[in-house]
């Protein structure tokens, strides 16, 4: 072997050059030797290591059914095949985490974390407790984008929007900044409802049981995906009421259900709207904190995708009934930038008022 050919091995480690290097590689001074050696040094650090991944959840509820099924294969696909063990750290409808993961988390790719889809947003809209800055997370990937339902249970008297107008329906929320807290506030402002929300459930399974007991009538901003997975049941013999379907489009499902976007009656209701709204789109995000070495939030970017393909990892969301429509790492970093960049001020404020 000349000896240019063992300069990968003596910077990246022989055996791992041996495992990684493709069939073709471009030479140990082109863009495929230094891809392999990156991936090499990636391998090496989570080789026999633990990666956490933390859900600003409780357990049982949809955002935290998709990270765990995340967990379940995400490990095979990152150089070095890591072991996941899936946390929760529930509060404040996952801001708990989100201000974790940006504050105290390591910084090299042993803490991923899932957050509330609208968490990366709420320092526009002056939420208490911020702690971060929305742009700045190393954003993994959203697994699906997604459609929320206004629900009502099937006692109740508030069935349609309408409804809603008319008299006071109390429906029942994460906490503070979560969709199901967000959503039917702005609703109110703009639209003129009457939702009195109770904020403060640990997650969606104790609002789902307050439900069912009675303690509240509804709950809006609950995910059209996570009704399906957990409650298929209660949409065929009619157990809820679907008042209003939330998104910037209608889910396929739903072709019947109000939009409520399509109620706004001016532009400027519109883009408050679409403030709010937009959050659907990175509806299951996977995020870590700042700063993560390069190499490392690419291969775990990679390795996110990668099981988005992966046949196993389909085969049991299908039979969860888990919608998988991913976006990206890169995707979902464009999504957030271009929301902070394409809001005014005006709207920001207008929409923070309405959440006070």
């Amino acid at each position: 072997m000349r000896a240019r050919e063992l300069a990968p091995m003596s910077r990246c480690g022989t055996q791992s050059w041996q495992r990684l290097r493709p069939k073709r590689s471009m030479g140990a001074s082109g863009t495929g030797g230094m891809r392999v050696c990156a991936l090499v040094a990636v391998a090496e650090f989570y080789q026999g290591k633990t990666l956490d991944l933390y859900v600003g959840y409780s357990a049982g509820a949809g955002y935290d059914l998709y990270a765990r099924l995340l967990a379940r294969h995400l490990g095979k696909h990152i150089p070095g095949n890591p072991a996941l063990v899936a946390r929760n750290m529930d509060g404040a409808g996952s801001l708990r985490l989100a201000n974790w993961l940006y504050n105290v988390a390591p910084r090299d790719g042993t803490a991923i974390g899932m957050i509330g889809r609208g968490v990366a947003f709420d320092p526009m809209l002056a939420r208490p407790g911020i702690q971060f800055e929305g742009t700045k997370f190393s954003w993994l990937g959203s697994i699906t984008n997604e459609v929320s339902a206004c629900v009502t249970w099937h006692t109740s008297a508030v069935k349609t929007i309408e409804d809603a107008k008319k008299q006071e329906v109390i429906v029942g929320a994460v906490g503070a900044g979560a969709d199901d807290d967000e959503f039917p506030r702005i609703i109110n402002g703009l639209l003129g409802t009457k939702m009195r929300v109770i904020s403060g459930y640990p997650g969606g399974n104790e609002v789902i049981l307050a439900m069912q007991r009675g303690e509240v009538n509804g709950r809006c901003g609950w995910s059209w995906s996570s009704i399906k997975a957990i409650r298929p049941a209660w949409i065929t013999d009619h157990t809820i009421n679907l008042l209003g379907q939330i998104g910037l489009s209608k889910h396929p499902d739903l072709p019947d259900v109000p939009l409520i976007i399509d109620l706004a009656k001016t532009e400027e209701q519109r883009k408050v709207f679409t403030l709010i709204f937009s959050r659907q789109g990175l509806a299951r995000p996977f995020l870590a904190p700042p700063g993560l070495p390069p190499e490392r939030l690419a291969a775990l970017r990679e390795a996110f995708m990668a099981t988005m393909r992966d046949p196993e990892f389909l085969a049991q969301a299908r039979t969860a009934k888990m919608e998988v429509e991913p976006l990206s790492g890169a995707d979902v970093e464009r999504l957030v930038h271009r929301v902070y960049r394409d809001t005014s001020p005006a709207i920001a404020k207008l929409a923070a008022s309405m959440l006070r």
